[in-house]
């Protein structure tokens, strides 16, 4: 097995693939569509971040391609469908860096909040500028948070510990914790809250969520943070904003168009704003959320491999299996029309092949089933199984 891993993923990521026998190729960018699908020939297991983009042409011509790890929270860089109906499993960090995304925003908040980055900028400059003009606790203030999932539930908490009074605003039903408030619209969010910072996920409905009309609904005066995806905000109508004064201060880690590399250049309607951070995509770049990365979506990769289970695949239908209890397992991903199971099931018994254990689950139009059993299989039982018009991709795992 071959595995090649981009982006800069964290050492753990490659000793953990390297101790199960898994031959680990690492390159430190990410590369663009024709480099990958030549990178990838021969390659079972891909690992990358957010950068790189695994098309529905990559994945046309990749057909020894098994797997790909996303060694970071989005998936969007990935097309799932077009993974799925290839076989190829997709697994991500969903909890890994939530802790450290939620303490950038923290931090970002304090410092927005007491002008740090002026205050800092007029210091290098040699200025003295002692003041506490526009500068305010974050205490007794309203935060405001578009988005509550895993990192919008854990920042509400830590902001109440910090006196904040917190209010969030998401399109599905999420449980308020602690003294938060549900708001029914954005527009009512955005109309209460001195700190408005936005924590949603990549789907495509997401995009262009927050422009003109948003910041103009803003309280004047007050600070707004994107640590989600870029395609999100209108970054031209929010610099308007800063320059006019009606929002005092922003807070960016994510852009429409990122570099691919680190030490390519960088444009941004948002440089050289006053009271405006700009991070260059690093809100779950700290080496304790790395590691846990690395280990989480290795495992994920290696107990895919070795046992078929896709616990927390975010495209193929979810089991959690371990060491198989027969002497082989048979891996089937199919499209899921009535008859299947019995196909398989009929096939094995013609083989005179017993079952040992079996699970099924599905998943939209897909099927998973993963079948042990106590004896040997003939290559034409095999070939019988992968030909079956239902048949998306066949494994045996011995």
């Amino acid at each position: 097995m071959r595995a090649l891993l981009l982006e800069n993923l964290h050492p753990l990521a490659t000793s953990i693939l390297g101790a199960d026998g898994i031959d680990v190729a690492t390159r430190g960018g990410a590369l663009d569509e024709d480099e990958l699908i030549a990178a990838l020939q021969g390659v079972q297991l891909l690992g990358i971040r957010s950068k790189t983009q695994v098309t529905e042409r990559v994945l046309e011509n990749a057909p020894d391609l098994l797997a790909i790890g996303a060694y970071c929270i989005g998936t969007n860089q990935i097309d799932l469908g077009a993974a799925a109906v290839r076989g190829v499993a997709a697994f991500n960090a969903p909890f890994s860096n939530t802790r450290s995304v939620v303490e950038l925003t923290l931090a970002e908040i304090i410092a927005l909040t007491r002008r740090l980055t002026e205050r800092d900028r007029a210091l290098h400059a040699g200025i003295w500028d002692k003041s506490a003009d526009g500068a305010h606790e974050v205490r007794g203030r309203t935060l405001g948070i578009v988005g509550y999932g895993n990192i919008g539930t854990q920042l509400s908490v830590l902001a109440e510990a910090l006196g904040m009074s917190v209010v969030f605003y998401d399109s599905a039903e999420k449980l308020a914790l602690g003294n938060a408030r549900r708001l029914e619209s954005l527009d009512e969010l955005l109309e209460v809250a001195d700190v408005v910072t936005l924590h949603v996920d990549g789907r495509g409905g997401n995009a262009g969520l927050f422009g003109s009309r948003q910041f103009g609904r803003m309280r004047p005066g007050s600070v707004f943070l994107n640590l989600s995806r870029g395609f999100v905000v209108d970054y031209a109508a929010l610099r308007d904003e800063i320059l006019t004064g009606r929002i005092a201060g922003a807070a960016v880690d994510v852009f429409p168009e990122e570099p691919k590399r680190r030490g390519d250049p960088f444009e941004s309607d948002l440089r050289g704003l006053p009271n405006v951070i700009l991070t260059p995509h690093v809100g779950g770049s700290t080496e304790e959320a790395q590691e846990a990365i690395g280990q989480f979506v290795s495992n994920k990769l290696r107990d895919y491999l070795a046992h078929g289970s896709t616990m927390l695949s975010v495209n193929l239908p979810n089991l959690a299996l371990d060491a198989r209890t027969g002497a082989h397992r048979l891996v089937h991903l199919h499209h899921n029309t009535p008859g299947v199971l019995a196909g398989i099931n009929r096939t094995l018994a013609e083989h005179g092949v017993n079952i040992d254990a079996q699970l099924l689950a599905t998943r939209g139009d897909l099927g998973y089933v993963v079948t042990d059993v106590g004896s040997g299989l003939a290559p034409e039982l095999c070939k019988e199984l992968e030909t079956m018009d239902q048949t998306i991709r066949l494994r045996l795992l011995s």
